[in-house]
């Protein structure tokens, strides 16, 4: 294989297969699930993409010592817990719709810069960066994750095509406090495994 194509294909790939089904494609296909703007979504989560994966490839696998990773995953928690909660308050079919349309290149883009900074995908691009080439690690790693961004978001324009709205916002706000939890969770089972040792 020519060492171009390689440096490409492989983060491609190996990325690829640890995102998907990961909690970045679950919140992307709820989210776009609540909203017609499907290229405003796809354009803030692509630029969300590109910082957090840009400055991993730029400074490998440095970038978890800048917040550390306990801090990013409970502002993670948080955000997704509040993202679970506005979605199951809100109860105004039009207000709900304008809000999360209104707003919809904003919320993907702040949904993959809380939830990307420390994820396995970010750290796998960065170790990528050391072993290939930069760039077209860089490149591999935003073909898979644009990828598998449009193929969320087509799922989820199916699912609120063939699915009550109401259920699709309980269904989708369960699911954000569920990670959400997740989240907060790991942080009190990181804390207990260094107690231990």
């Amino acid at each position: 294989m020519l060492p171009i194509i390689q440096d490409i294909i492989i983060p491609l790939i190996a990325i690829a297969a640890a995102e998907l089904g990961d909690k970045t494609q679950i919140s992307i296909l709820l989210l776009s699930s609540k909203t017609k703007k499907h290229i405003e979504l796809l354009l803030g989560i692509i630029l969300a993409f590109v910082i957090v994966d840009g400055i991993a490839v730029l400074a490998g696998a440095w970038i978890t010592t800048i917040v550390p990773i306990d801090i990013l995953k409970l502002i993670s928690g948080f955000i997704f817990i509040l993202f679970g909660l506005i979605m199951l308050i809100k109860k105004d079919r039009e207000d709900k719709e304008k809000t999360v349309d209104k707003n919809i290149f904003l919320t993907g883009f702040l949904l993959i810069m809380v939830t990307e900074w420390g994820d396995k995908t970010q750290i796998a691009a960065a170790l990528f960066a050391i072993n290939y080439n930069p760039y077209l690690v860089f490149l591999g790693t935003i073909l898979a994750l644009t990828i598998l961004s449009i193929i969320a978001i087509f799922l989820g324009k199916i699912i609120s095509e063939r699915i009550n709205e109401k259920l699709i916002t309980k269904i989708g706000g369960i699911a954000f406090i569920v990670l959400g939890i997740f989240f907060l969770l790991q942080i009190g089972a990181s804390e207990m495994v260094f107690a231990i040792h």
